[in-house]
């Protein structure tokens, strides 16, 4: 049985953290080597913070909050366009306003409608429609039953659909997809060299 106590999923920052402060005491007592060695661990460790900060970015809300007050990896406008850089699991994810709701969406263009979980729905109130026949969606895990809504506003960062027809199901659990009918609104979507690139007629403030 281990000794050490569990920090948690933030563990390996931690220990980064306090291994960078022990160095750093202990380099004040050797005059220039100490200081050569200090300068070379600040530098190493915040190289690596800044890599650990936007790759778990990508997953972990916490990490995502100081990647984008620091710009770190992610997406981010240049000039008109919004680009988003392709994540370590093959797929483009994007930082998603629906109202006042902050959501992380995966990019689908294979999903003709943009797709919502019930929590995300309600947490954004967005009130789905009374159908008496549901829509029937075919994901990956088979047939799902949804409900239609619109979406007042979906803003990525300088780009913004409004009154966008969405699918909503709590069969989609927590996982929120942005379809072809987002895309489809703007003036044109490409990928390059790994990164998604959204280009709208009318880029909006941010």
């Amino acid at each position: 049985m281990s000794s050490f106590p569990d920090l948690g999923p933030h563990g390996p920052l931690y220990l980064l953290i306090a291994g960078v402060v022990a160095v750093m005491i202990l380099a004040r007592r050797v005059p220039l080597f100490g200081r050569l060695l200090s300068f070379a661990v600040t530098a190493g460790a915040i190289v690596l913070v800044t890599l650990l900060v936007a790759e778990r970015a990508q997953f972990d809300p916490m990490f995502a909050k100081v990647a984008q007050r620091f710009s770190l990896g992610g997406q981010r406008i240049v000039g008109k366009e919004m680009r988003v850089p392709m994540a370590s699991d093959g797929h483009f994810w994007v930082r998603v306003k629906l109202g006042d709701v902050e959501r992380r969406m995966l990019v689908d263009s294979g999903a003709t409608v943009t797709a919502i979980s019930t929590d995300t729905a309600q947490q954004a109130g967005i009130e789905p429609n009374s159908n008496l026949v549901p829509v029937v969606m075919q994901t990956a895990n088979g047939s799902v039953a949804a409900q239609t809504a619109i979406a007042p506003e979906v803003r990525i960062g300088n780009v913004v659909a409004r009154d966008l027809p969405v699918v909503v199901s709590p069969a989609f659990g927590d996982m929120n997809v942005l379809g072809m009918n987002f895309l489809s609104r703007l003036k044109s979507w490409r990928v390059e060299d790994g990164v998604l690139i959204l280009q709208p007629h009318h880029p909006q403030e941010t």
